[in-house]
C-alpha cells in the first residue's frame, strides 16, 4: 500500500473515532437530535467562512483562545453539550477537520437509523412537514430512506439542491436560469 493511502486510512480512522465520540457523548446526555443538528449547522458555518475555519484551526493561536472563539460563537445559540464537543475538538487541534468529523458523525447516525443523509440547499429553512414530504418524494423516486439536513444558501435564488452521497438533484432557480441562458445563446 502506498504511504499516502496508508496515511489517508489513518486520517479516516481518526475522523471516524472523533465522530463516534461525538455521537456517544450526545447519546449519553440524551440530546442526540439536538446536538447533531447544532453540529451540522456549525460545520456549515465553518464551510461558509474561511476566516472562521482559519481561526479555529490556527495552530499559532493558543488553544484557549480558539476555544473561547467557539464558546463566544455558540454561547446561547447551542446546547452546552454541543459547545463542549466543538470546544473539545478544537482543543485537540482538529478545528480544520471539524466539518469532516461532523459530516461523518451525522452520516453514521443516519446510517444507524437505516437512512442516507440528504443535504438540502434552500433559500429558506424547511418546515418539518416540507422535510417529511421531500423525504417521501426522494424515497419514492430513489427507493432510499433519507434524513434531511437543510443548508441555507441564498445563492441558489429559489428551489432546492439535494445531495445524497455523490448524487445531486439540482432544482434551483439558479440552474434553471443558466439553462435558459444556454438555450438563448
Amino acid at each position: 500500500m502506498p504511504i499516502s493511502m496508508k496515511w489517508l486510512g489513518v486520517a479516516d480512522d481518526r475522523l471516524g473515532g472523533y465522530a463516534e465520540a461525538l455521537l456517544a457523548v450526545a447519546a449519553a446526555e440524551g440530546v442526540s437530535d439536538v446536538v447533531e443538528d447544532e453540529l451540522f449547522r456549525f460545520a456549515e458555518a465553518l464551510r461558509g467562512s474561511e476566516a472562521l475555519l482559519a481561526t479555529v484551526s490556527d495552530a499559532e493561536l493558543p488553544i484557549e483562545r480558539r476555544q473561547a472563539v467557539v464558546e463566544d460563537l455558540l454561547g446561547s445559540r447551542a446546547s452546552s453539550t454541543t459547545t463542549a464537543l466543538v470546544s473539545m475538538v478544537v482543543g485537540t487541534g482538529r478545528g480544520a477537520d471539524l466539518p469532516a468529523i461532523v459530516d461523518e458523525a451525522v452520516s453514521r447516525s443516519a446510517a444507524g437509523r437505516n437512512r442516507a443523509l440528504a443535504r438540502v440547499r434552500s433559500v429558506v429553512d424547511l418546515t418539518d412537514d416540507q422535510k417529511s414530504r421531500l423525504a417521501s418524494a426522494i424515497k419514492s423516486s430513489t427507493g432510499t430512506d433519507v434524513e434531511i439536513r437543510v443548508v441555507i444558501d441564498e445563492s441558489i435564488m429559489g428551489g432546492l439542491i439535494t445531495e445524497i452521497g455523490d448524487d445531486v438533484i439540482d432544482g434551483s432557480v439558479r440552474r434553471r436560469m443558466a439553462q435558459l441562458r444556454e438555450n438563448f445563446t
